[in-house]
């Protein structure tokens, strides 16, 4: 069996939020496309639905690459117990952001590490708490066009104009919002075996596997 410490690192996402967060640590990585269904169970609440589809996308990632160690990473928005995924277009992100205006939205992300040969799977799971201002429909409408976040859970691109939709942000993990907790990532990546701070960190671009 492999050493941990010589096990490839793969990020199981086609986020590029994910692979820009997950640079930060500095570690080499690949990334694969997890290829799993995304759709809801009838009646699973928002941060179930994000806890099984993280894992799901780890687990997908894990058989394809047994040896490695593998990321795998949802977020649901959660309005009042309903679950707001990635809008895909500008009527839909639109309905989104009418919908949370003035309202407390929860972010749920969650993360899975699984090494499939090692046997090694946890979980985490970093809740952010959002208050949206009460947004006019003009405010709306120039956000949407000067960002079209269309691949963002909520249509909250908070690291871009999104943060002016935004009255605060309550959470304990910040890169959280945008895809990636990586204060729980590095835990998880350290219960797997790997020492981010073992060895001088060096910045390597991530390949597609």
């Amino acid at each position: 069996m492999l050493p941990c410490s010589q096990r490839k690192l793969i990020l199981g996402s086609t986020s590029r939020y994910r692979r820009e967060l997950l640079a930060r640590l500095r570690l080499p990585f690949s990334v694969a496309a997890p290829e799993v269904d995304e759709s809801a169970l009838p009646g699973e609440a928002p941060a179930a639905l994000a806890q099984r589809l993280a894992l799901a996308k780890a687990r997908a990632v894990a058989q394809r690459h047994p040896q490695a160690i593998v990321i795998g990473s949802d977020q649901v928005a959660d309005l009042q117990g309903q679950a707001l995924g990635k809008p895909g277009n500008h009527a839909r992100a639109t309905a989104q952001l009418e919908q949370m205006r003035g309202q407390v939205v929860l972010f749920q992300t969650a993360i899975a590490v699984v090494c499939q040969e090692s046997g090694f799977c946890q979980q985490a799971l970093a809740v952010v708490r959002v208050h949206f201002r009460d947004l006019s429909a003009r405010e709306i409408e120039n956000y949407l066009l000067a960002e079209q976040p269309y691949d963002c859970a909520g249509s909250a691109k908070s690291e871009g104009l999104g943060i002016a939709l935004l009255q605060s942000i309550e959470s304990d993990d910040p890169t959280a919002l945008i895809g990636l907790p990586l204060i729980r990532t590095a835990s998880l990546l350290r219960a797997a075996g790997l020492d981010l701070l073992a060895t001088p960190a060096t910045a390597a671009a991530p390949q597609d596997v």
